[in-house]
């Protein structure tokens, strides 16, 4: 762990995971609404061991530090007041501090999860300096539909996802032509392996397709 400072004096801690070797690139990583908790770490580490150098700031510090909640329904009514209290200019200045903490590793790209997501796409609208963005599955995503992209985006989203309407994610398609958007046999959450709607080759199949834009356009 370490400590970034946002543009506007605010301090945030950030999980950093290092290659074995020379860094390919810089990845940012944004977590869920349950903080950088063991899995984010996890899929930090997992990047980290694909070559690059990667950061995961702790979002909700500028509401409660050191959060890292599990998968219960409490924990979910804790983690969305916790991103309800996060002013999108907020995060999108602590999304800005994790991305030059890497910078010096070459190209940097942004990839998030959930709520993570949602920032994430904000991000390839926001943020300078981003060579890609990976959103997965991003509440708030299709009420932000008619966004400029200033990046490559590749988004991936479940089709039984309750909270994000497939028809939705087709528009959104629709509306941008030049962003990849993938859909799955799979719900909300799919990514984690530790939540019950975990899918195994959902996972695999995003992931193999989000280092290949990785490659792509990071290194």
């Amino acid at each position: 762990m370490l400590e970034l400072t946002a543009s506007d004096g605010h301090k945030l801690a950030a999980y950093r995971a290092e290659p074995a070797g020379t860094p390919r690139g810089g990845l940012v990583v944004i977590q869920e609404i349950f903080g950088v908790n063991h899995h984010i770490r996890a899929v930090a580490d997992g990047f980290a061991r694909d070559g690059y150098l990667v950061i995961a700031p702790a979002m909700f510090d500028r509401v409660q530090r050191d959060v890292e909640l599990g998968y219960t329904p409490p924990n979910v009514m804790q983690g969305r007041e916790l991103r309800s209290a996060i002013p999108l200019a907020a995060a999108m200045a602590d999304v800005t501090a994790a991305r030059d903490a890497v910078a010096g590793a070459g190209k940097v790209g942004i990839i998030g999860y959930c709520w993570g997501g949602y920032v994430t796409w904000m991000a390839a609208a926001h943020v300078t300096g981003l060579a890609c963005a990976i959103p997965y599955y991003g509440g708030g995503i299709l009420d932000n539909a008619n966004i400029d992209l200033h990046c490559p985006v590749q988004a991936h989203f479940g089709e039984r996802d309750a909270h994000i309407p497939v028809a939705g994610v087709r528009e959104l398609a629709a509306r941008h032509p030049e962003a990849e958007v993938h859909i799955y046999a799979a719900d909300h959450g799919f990514n984690c392996d530790e939540r019950g709607s975990y899918d195994a080759p959902a996972t695999a199949l995003a992931r193999e397709r989000a280092l290949a834009f990785l490659r792509r356009h990071v290194g």
